[in-house]
């Protein structure tokens, strides 16, 4: 599996996710600068990872999104590779228009950086199959832009189409309000786009991959994408 971390001015990220792709999994893996080109057959996985990506001046993912990388990455997705997005790499496909809906400043304009719990909501993706459906998870997170907002055409179509993956919920897998961290409406966490070969959440999966860190639940994302791609699995 050939991966690519795309590193912009503020990412902070991107170590991170070339570890878990590179040092543990053992996957070849190249960091990708925000003004480089690259063609959609040189990756079969592109990450965009966490950070604050130009110092989200305007709001995050404004300035990415005009990146020169930005147009390899729309014609990868064209091509179907797979693109995942944690994140302040989540805000710049909702900028690009890679994924629908947008996020906003948490309800409590509070930054939160912390473990939360979350709902598998289907594990038919390429980036979940290694989860089972309904199974609570723990990821940290760390953002004050998180709180996922989508108009209600918008948010009838995910539900129809099965595209929220991830939701915010209670210890016991219940999706309540008190569960919610930032206020995103029906407590969503992350978002696939409706081809099936984007994803974005907001928690971090490549911080909870090794024992050593306490919480190993981030690794079977990753794994799950190895498995869809070096197994051809549709």
């Amino acid at each position: 599996m050939r991966c690519a971390v795309i590193v912009f001015p503020g990412t902070s990220g991107d170590i991170d996710c070339y570890h878990v792709l590179k040092e543990i999994l053992g996957q070849p893996t190249e960091y990708v600068f925000h003004k480089d080109k690259f063609s959609p057959e040189d990756f079969d996985l592109i990450v965009i990872p966490g950070g604050s990506a130009h110092g989200d001046y305007l709001r995050p993912g404004a300035i990415a999104k005009h990146s020169e990388v930005m147009r390899s990455i729309l014609k990868a997705a064209d091509a179907g590779k797979l693109i995942l997005g944690i994140g302040n790499g989540f805000q710049i496909l909702l900028e690009s228009g890679l994924l629908p809906g947008a996020v906003i400043r948490n309800n409590d304009l509070k930054f939160h950086c912390k473990d939360i719990f979350l709902k598998v909501e289907h594990n038919n993706t390429p980036f979940t199959k290694l989860y089972k459906k309904a199974e609570v998870i723990k990821m940290p997170i760390a953002h004050g832009v998180g709180n996922y907002f989508a108009d209600s055409n918008t948010l009838a179509t995910l539900k129809d189409r099965g595209n929220i993956i991830f939701t915010y919920c209670n210890a016991d897998g219940k999706v309540t309000e008190d569960a919610n961290p930032n206020g995103s409406v029906e407590n969503i966490a992350g978002i696939i786009n409706e081809k099936g070969n984007i994803m974005g959440l907001m928690p971090h999966p490549e911080r909870c991959c090794e024992k050593i860190l306490g919480n190993t639940d981030g690794i079977r994302l990753f794994e799950s994408i190895l498995q869809h791609i070096e197994g051809g699995i549709k």
